[in-house]
């Protein structure tokens, strides 16, 4: 691009927050939150278009809204202590534990004796084996944990880097079928994200009652179709261009036999890994944190020297990952907390009136998606939109069952609709195999084809089963 071009390129994102600041608030506002949603868009607008990486922009705006006055300097920096924004950072360097010490290379060599046919084969094996334990889990960040480093393993097993131009795409495909299963597999099981009980308690002040049954009775098909074609498009959407491989499973098991016996490192690593996915699944029964769980264990493997403070000091990714994670969460937290999320609920629902209840029950589930743009968590959004957009679709002649039940869904398959639209997404994000610019389009996208998918085979379904 000449030089002319990205300046104007990157003068963009500054002309629309200027623009967004300078209109009159709106009725119903106050000039922080309006300020702050100024700043926000043209962060997420200066990533979209190229213009500045998301730690740049992100960094920008914390500045600009501390500086302005907008919010004090605790609520833009909140972030920094969130416990889920430091599980995904220790979690992202737990898992360099499992390549370190051969234990990846171990599984990923077992992965492709037995799926390595072709990277397609690959995919339904990471996105069956998360299908799978999904119910055990009640954080898909917690989840992400368990799959990224297997994908890593075999990413990089495959002879796959994230600095090969080419060489990078297979670790790319999985990496990107690894981050949207956990959005559709959400979906499938109430137990799956904690975002899922919120929204069910949320129903319940409604007259909706949804249980663990009813839930997997109305996600089901839905659901499984979307978890079923998630490779498959993929492939379309971002071609991995290794096909078949018939001689890789061979390779592999032969590989494996030579790896001989477990070594130390592989076990300490295995048994802490093991011992930490016990405690990510059992965190609500024995009351204990997530955050210290992983935390605990990172500690176990500096301790057995598995991994050293210097190879910490090498994941220079994983601190760009923590700022800009801390920053956007914090800001989109202060979006809600300020009224924002709430106010353009209400108004852009209250804009349907007249429309019959099929229209109103479209546009609110489009809206409800679409507007994760503005959200850092699935959690947040639930608590500030779910039960307005509820309230407006049944006032609106939708069947109460069908209103809540896609928004249920909706509220796990739009995660993957941007890379920071949920926490899970952000280690996936960070392996460096994809783009700022193709998280983006891919998530597009994926999302376009989980709406579709929840919308013209989900809605007949859920109509079925609560009629």
């Amino acid at each position: 691009m000449t030089r002319p071009g990205l300046l104007l390129q990157r003068a963009a994102p500054f002309a629309i927050a200027i623009g967004i600041w300078f209109t009159p608030v709106p009725a119903g506002l106050t000039a922080p939150a309006w300020h702050l949603f100024a700043v926000f868009t043209a962060a997420i607008v200066a990533v979209l278009v190229g213009a500045f990486p998301l730690l740049t922009a992100a960094m920008i705006a914390a500045g600009t809204v501390v500086l302005t006055g907008t919010i004090t300097p605790a609520q833009a920096f909140s972030g920094f202590a969130n416990t889920s924004v430091l599980l995904v950072v220790v979690a992202f360097i737990v898992a360099q534990a499992v390549v370190k010490s051969g234990l990846g290379r171990r599984i990923s060599l077992f992965m492709v004796s037995h799926f390595g046919g072709s990277s397609l084969g690959l995919a339904y094996s990471i996105v069956l084996t998360d299908a799978a334990i999904a119910p055990a889990f009640p954080s898909n960040t917690a989840r992400g944990g368990v799959l990224f480093p297997i994908v890593l393993s075999v990413s990089k097993g495959a002879g796959s880097e994230p600095d090969d131009p080419e060489g990078r795409r297979l670790g790319g495909y999985l990496m990107f079928c690894g981050m949207a299963s956990l959005a559709a597999t959400s979906a499938l099981w109430m137990t799956a994200t904690s975002a899922n009980p919120v929204a069910v308690q949320i129903a319940q002040k409604f007259g909706i009652e949804i249980g663990f049954g009813s839930w997997l009775l109305a996600s089901c098909v839905p659901a499984l179709i979307a978890i079923a074609m998630l490779p498959l498009l993929v492939a379309k959407l971002f071609p991995p261009r290794v096909g078949a491989t018939p001689e890789a499973p061979a390779a592999a098991r032969k590989e494996l036999a030579g790896m001989g016996t477990m070594s130390r490192d592989e076990r300490i690593t295995a048994v802490t890994f093991a011992v930490m996915v016990a405690g990510w699944i059992f965190a609500d029964t024995l009351k204990i944190n997530v955050t210290s769980t992983a935390f605990m264990g990172l500690g176990v493997l500096l301790a057995a020297g598995v991994l050293t403070l210097d190879d910490i000091a090498k994941q220079g990714d994983t601190l760009a990952t923590f700022l800009w994670l801390a920053v956007l969460f914090a800001l989109s937290g202060q979006l809600n907390e300020l009224g924002f999320m709430g106010y353009v609920g209400e108004r852009l629902a209250s804009r349907l009136g007249g429309l019959s209840w099929p229209a109103t029950y479209v546009t609110l589930i489009v809206l409800y998606v679409g507007i994760h743009y503005l959200f850092v968590s699935q959690t947040s959004q639930v608590l500030a939109l779910f039960g307005v957009f509820l309230d407006v679709g049944i006032r609106g002649g939708v069947p109460a069952p069908l209103m809540a039940f896609g928004l249920l869904f909706a509220s796990s398959y739009f995660s993957v609709i941007t890379p920071q639209g949920g926490s899970q997404n952000i280690i996936f994000a960070a392996s460096g195999y994809l783009t700022q610019r193709e998280l983006y389009r891919l998530g597009f996208l994926t999302t376009l084809a989980f709406l579709a998918v929840f919308l013209l085979v989900g809605t007949p379904w859920v109509l079925f089963v609560t009629g």
